[in-house]
């Protein structure tokens, strides 16, 4: 039966034969990344090289203004200084969740996580109102001020730290268990274990860690906008470049320099990537952390400092959100979330929003699967599955500024034929997939590499379509990876700010953006309001994953179950549909 089956499948021939849609599909997602990143960068490049002459006369006009080039020594000591604190903190913090036994461990990695789903202007707004002008412990700083480097540390370090905790808990979680036990035996304090096996193992994870946050920390725009002050930094100089000057050359200038921190964390990421090893072997044994009273309540203590740190800056923030006048009327109000009294837009802005992240979760999904799976399941077209593989990387070295930038001079072109999307919501939603695009991709291609491609192969030897077999087989296994890149997208379209600040027009404002120009015209409250509303969006809609992961993906995934079937079964019954 299954050979008659299969016999009239393969008798009903396609207009298009399978090879070549798979090609056809491959080369317009690819055609897609050269569109929205590559050729960006590319109007970057060109426009900071535009004079007279093309050259460098640009870079040397930047480079002779003492007030210009100093924003490049003062991003480089903000990017250190905050690589430095964030990496040795997320240390800590990380080595206290896997490597001792003290107690509400997924309590504080929750706190730990939680600065990942606010918006970079969250903390530093928080910190105005704790030590700025007319903050509750300004006293604390003995006549000195928040707005500056000190500031921006701070709040950078809040917001980098939970990209660095996951790194380092990943790094710390891979550890063999006979290592230990034989230093142990052989006497070796715990002190020279920690120096001869823990830290070289974590060394590469410590390595990814410092080049991440350092990126962040110096492309970012929203907290050196907010409680930066004085201190001038790339983030800032290209704002004020391209909105304050309308210089656009200059504008470019910056693009190009905020470029070379990120190429160089991506090209150092990739050597260690390659120069990493297995950690666990296929006779190693999990280390699991032994009770120790004494260094247990130690790391308690150091989990707790920080995660009251983090806990204070949401709780400042959000409950000046609801106070009448800080800090002389604390009674409680409602009024700061009237956001039509402080901005024309109102609700709009979050509406917006929610509206542009759903758009970006759905198309960013179906474009990072889906190319996913055209490059890794299936025979044939080498050449475009590997370029799209490495357009694909290409996002991950390209600032969200300077990705907005690119939009402007490639977009806002009257030569290209896709300029009418300047200025809508869909150049929004186009940035924000693309900024966001290398991560989802690589959750995808890794788990799609633990099907066996002998799904495909029985699909294909039954005559099933791929597409069906896609449908039927691959997209359930991967339930919870797609809900993953979902909800990556989604946060992330949530909280940005730093590629749609040149690109949303007043129909078009976001959330993000309406905080910084309600902080820009002394409405802090209000941005904080607002900041806050982000905060409890994220946070729900990662409650929403949680659920659909053990809920409804659990329906999906009953092949799992003892005495289901297999999945060739599936792949048999979708060739009796089709």
């Amino acid at each position: 039966m299954r050979d008659t089956i299969a016999r009239d499948a393969r008798c009903r021939s396609p207009v298009l034969s399978e090879p070549v849609l798979r090609l056809i599909l491959t080369v317009i997602l690819l055609l897609i990344l050269v569109v929205l990143v590559l050729l960006p960068v590319v109007a970057i490049l060109g426009k900071s090289l535009e004079d007279q002459n093309v050259g460098l006369a640009n870079f040397r006009d930047y480079l002779a203004n003492p007030s210009l080039s100093r924003s490049i020594g003062n991003s480089l000591v903000l990017g250190l200084l905050t690589t430095g604190i964030t990496a040795s903190l997320a240390f800590l913090y990380a080595y206290a969740l896997s490597r001792s036994c003290m107690p509400f461990k997924p309590l504080f990695r929750g706190i730990g996580l939680l600065p990942i789903l606010s918006p970079s202007l969250l903390p530093a707004i928080a910190l105005t109102y704790l030590f700025g002008n007319q903050g509750l412990l300004k006293a604390l700083l003995g006549g000195g001020s928040i707005y500056g480097l000190s500031g921006i540390v701070s709040a950078q370090v809040f917001y980098c730290f939970p990209h660095a905790l996951m790194i380092l808990v990943t790094a710390l979680a891979l550890a063999d268990a006979r290592l230990y036990e034989a230093a142990e035996t052989l006497g070796a304090s715990r002190s020279r274990m920690f120096r001869t096996i823990t830290l070289p193992g974590v060394r590469f994870g410590l390595i990814s860690t410092a080049f991440v946050v350092f990126t962040i920390a110096v492309t970012d725009f929203g907290v050196p906008k907010v409680i930066g002050g004085q201190f001038n930094v790339l983030s800032i100089e290209i704002y004020k470049q391209v909105i304050g000057q309308q210089n656009f050359r200059m504008g470019a200038v910056v693009g190009v320099l905020l470029l070379l921190p990120a190429v160089l964390s991506f090209g150092v990421d990739l050597y260690v990537k390659r120069r990493q090893t297995s950690m666990l072997g296929t006779r190693a044994v999990v280390l699991v952390p032994a009770p120790r009273r004494a260094f247990d309540l130690s790391m308690l203590a150091v989990t707790s400092v920080i995660a009251a740190f983090i806990l204070l800056l949401v709780g400042t923030a959000s409950f000046a959100s609801f106070v009448s006048f800080w800090p002389y009327d604390l009674s409680l109000t409602l009024k700061n979330y009237d956001f039509s009294s402080y901005d024309a837009a109102g609700w709009s802005s979050y509406a917006n929003s929610l509206k542009m992240a759903a758009l970006t979760a759905l198309i960013g999904t179906i474009c990072a699967f889906g190319g996913a799976y055209l490059v890794e399941k299936g025979p044939g077209h080498a050449l475009p599955r590997a370029l799209y593989r490495g357009f694909a990387m290409l996002p991950l070295a390209v600032p969200g500024l300077v990705l907005g930038l690119g939009y402007i001079f490639f977009f806002n072109s009257a030569a290209n034929p896709l300029s009418d999307v300047y200025g809508g919501l869909s150049i929004l939603v186009m940035s924000s997939v693309a900024h966001y695009y290398t991560v989802p991709h690589l959750m995808a291609a890794t788990a799609l590499k633990q099907i066996d491609n002998e799904i495909e192969e029985a699909g294909a030897a039954l005559g099933v379509a791929f597409w069906r077999t896609f449908a039927r087989v691959t997209l359930p296994i991967c339930a919870p990876t797609v809900i993953d890149i979902a909800t990556y997208f989604f946060l992330n379209a949530m909280t940005t700010i730093g590629a749609v600040v040149f690109l949303y027009s007043p129909a078009t404002k976001r959330a993000s953006v309406a905080v910084v120009e309600m902080d820009d015209t002394g409405d802090t409250a209000a941005a904080a309001a607002m900041a806050l509303m982000i905060l409890l969006t994220a946070a729900a809609v990662k409650l929403i994953q949680l659920f659909l992961t053990s809920v409804i993906v659990a329906r999906t995934q009953a092949w799992r179950q003892p005495g289901a079937g297999d999945l060739i079964d599936d792949i048999g019954h979708a060739s009796s549909v089709a």
